[in-house]
């Protein structure tokens, strides 16, 4: 089903960006999981709108409450299920798209397959249903913090504005220190400069964000097809706005040799098998092999501006589309929990699915 994620940790997210709520009912979750509230709700302050004067002013406390799966602070391993209510919605706002279709938002295309669609905030697709798999990714990323997971993800370039440095030469305990989570202060400064003054001009800037992860021990991966690279680039894909995934090399390791590109094996002085190189991104064959693993996710430029654009309507009429509501003039700085959500909803699926294939 379209709205259902992950082959043993599973989730089904629900609800529209102006009805009642979002949510997610998560099965699968192994029992006597530590269920840290305060960090769930942290995951999603980190996704809500409101941040910045960079980010949507929409204001959603984003609170959540557990209706099942969940005792005395531990998970039962039955279905959790999940819901946070809407507190801020402006349906009125889109009174004036109910018959018209944005510019590349999805509106037609929703209305071409279903026949009908909630033209509120763009209903099903809006990305407030993100929030929803936050709080799934955080409960996974509480499963893999056992196991010495560290997932991290942060914004690399928006625009043209590249931050040009490997994520080696950064330190990532910096991601959360400014508004638009790039890990350095020099670039991150320049980048909310830009960004605003986007906002200023009505219109919207895309950009890339960078995964990183590490500690993942090797042989986590289904082949053929559901190869953990392939996997992963699923899910970065399924988010909105998200337009491009490279994971290791990616497009610029066609410019090497295979000489070049190559990652040679050795033994640690603990006798542990390493790459000397990382082109690979911590996955060969489909399965990860112990390295770190990294990636790029490109993202458009917010669909919604505000700046008139020409359109039709229902009725295949010539019409004008004026920009109205709150929208975030660059996404990224919000998506970047989004990112390690499903990072971390990837992984976590896989972890258990290697579990079933030692049995």
């Amino acid at each position: 089903m379209s709205s259902t994620y992950g082959k043993v940790f599973k989730i089904s997210t629900f609800g529209e960006s102006h009805g009642r709520g979002i949510g997610v009912v998560i099965d699968g979750c192994p029992s006597g999981v530590d269920f840290d509230h305060d960090f769930i709700q942290n995951e999603l302050d980190r996704r809500k709108p409101g941040q910045s004067k960079i980010t949507t002013q929409r204001k959603e406390a984003d609170s959540f409450e557990v209706l099942s799966g969940v005792f005395e602070g531990k998970t039962t391993g039955t279905p959790i299920a999940i819901v946070i209510f809407n507190e801020d919605q402006r349906s009125k706002d889109y009174g004036h798209i109910a018959d018209r279709f944005r510019p590349s938002h999805a509106d037609f295309t929703y209305s071409t397959k279903y026949g009908v669609r909630d033209y509120r905030g763009g209903g099903r697709s809006s990305a407030r249903e993100t929030a929803a798999r936050v709080a799934a990714g955080a409960l996974a990323k509480l499963v893999l913090n056992h196991y010495g997971i560290e997932i991290y993800s942060y914004v690399a370039q928006v625009g043209g504005m590249k931050l040009g440095k490997s994520y080696k030469e950064l330190d990532l305990s910096l991601i959360e220190s400014n508004a638009v989570r790039c890990p350095d202060a020099e670039m991150a400064e320049k980048m909310f400069t830009y960004i605003d003054q986007v906002r200023k001009a009505g219109d919207s800037i895309g950009g890339v964000i960078t995964g990183v992860i590490k500690n993942v021990p090797a042989g986590w991966g289904e082949p053929v097809f559901d190869k953990l690279h392939a996997e992963l680039g699923k899910a970065m894909l399924s988010i909105n706005a998200v337009k491009g995934f490279e994971y290791g090399s990616g497009f610029d390791g066609v410019e090497l040799l295979g000489s070049q590109h190559n990652d040679e094996f050795y033994k640690d002085e603990t006798g542990k098998v390493k790459t000397k190189t990382n082109h690979s991104g911590g996955i060969q064959g489909g399965i990860s092999n112990g390295e770190d693993i990294y990636f790029n996710v490109a993202f458009k430029p917010v669909a919604t501006i505000m700046i008139d654009q020409d359109s039709i309507n229902e009725a295949g009429e010539n019409v004008t589309v004026s920009g109205k509501g709150r929208h975030d003039p660059c996404v990224l700085p919000r998506a970047v929990p989004i990112v390690d959500a499903m990072s971390a909803l990837v992984l976590v699926d896989f972890m258990l699915r290697a579990r079933l294939n030692k049995l």
